[in-house]
């Protein structure tokens, strides 16, 4: 069994050095994420800085039904972790660990000695305060002290506690994200990631609708497994390549049209009627909460609510 995944594009090439090492889900790269990275840094002296995150999540391997939904996707993950926040240096190196029973199964002495130890040659490492590893989730950070010291190696916990950037002194969390996601708290879900929650994915052909009545959309179908907030409008933008443009964001099935199918679909505003996104990868970033979804009768009135949706878009934007 490997130990490494190259998925995402993480690397999985020795690294012929001492390091220091962050061990984490890292679901988000929140701002609690961010200061780990930079405690990291700080003890990390002259040493190269190395991530270590996993996929798929633990719980999917013991709990399938109990995972929660993803707040990035894994390739979101890797580019967050290399350069989390302005101003804060990322991880120089990402590794994702390929996640399955049989490593479930390690004990902790193991982990340490095959992650740490043997693949990473760690020197320091630096985890959250609710760290947990090994079989049965047996390591706490203690353990992790105790087993590192073993091998000349400092292991220490970080506390993930908002510090006034709008987290009330609150432990920063990607549940407590979600929950505010859940709830289209969307600014305040922001305040915790340090940017505005987003959904990725790829462009597809919708239903044309959008077209017809004037407002062309960017489509992208909402994974089952992604954190998506509830059924509404939303002020947002959206962002492919170096573009990123200003947009009013429909999350929904389309029920004037007797949708099934839960879509993210984005009106470029100002640009919707010049753009070909077809099969291009893009990020939706969801700012800020309109109004829920309403089926509407007749298409008249739906036009006319599109048109109110836009201004006030653009004015949560401006």
């Amino acid at each position: 069994m490997g130990t490494w995944t190259d998925r995402g594009g993480a690397s999985t090439a020795p690294l012929g050095t001492a390091t220091a090492v962050t061990i984490g889900t890292f679901d988000g790269v929140h701002r609690g994420h961010q200061a780990l990275l930079r405690r990291t840094r700080e003890v990390a002296g002259d040493l190269p800085v190395v991530a270590v995150t996993f996929d798929p999540h633990p719980v999917a391997v013991f709990a399938p039904d109990r995972v929660p939904p993803r707040l990035t996707s894994l390739q979101r993950r890797i580019e967050l972790l290399h350069e989390p926040a302005p101003g804060v240096r990322g991880a120089d190196h990402v590794r994702v660990l390929d996640f399955d029973r049989t490593m479930a199964g390690w004990s902790p002495e193991e982990f340490v000695e095959r992650v740490v130890v043997e693949e990473l040659q760690g020197r320091h490492v630096v985890v959250g305060e609710n760290f947990t590893f090994g079989s049965r989730a047996s390591g706490t950070t203690e353990t992790l002290r105790e087993l590192c010291a073993r091998h000349d190696c400092d292991a220490s916990a970080f506390t993930l506690v908002g510090d006034g950037h709008g987290a009330d002194g609150q432990p920063w969390s990607s549940t407590r994200v979600r929950a505010l996601v859940a709830e289209a708290r969307l600014e305040e879900a922001a305040e915790l990631l340090g940017r505005p929650h987003e959904v990725d994915g790829v462009v597809t052909p919708g239903d044309q609708r959008g077209r017809d009545l004037g407002f062309p959309t960017a489509n992208v179908p909402v994974q089952a497994d992604y954190c998506v907030p509830p059924d509404g409008v939303y002020a947002g933008r959206l962002l492919t390549g170096d573009a990123d443009y200003p947009a009013a964001i429909s999350v929904g099935t389309n029920p004037t049209f007797a949708g099934t199918e839960r879509r993210v679909e984005s009106y470029v505003m100002d640009h919707g009627h010049d753009l070909d996104l077809y099969g291009r990868s893009v990020r939706v970033q969801l700012v800020s909460h309109l109004r829920p979804m309403v089926a509407y009768r007749g298409v008249d009135a739906l036009v006319e609510q599109m048109h109110a949706d836009v201004e006030q878009a653009r004015a949560a934007l401006s």
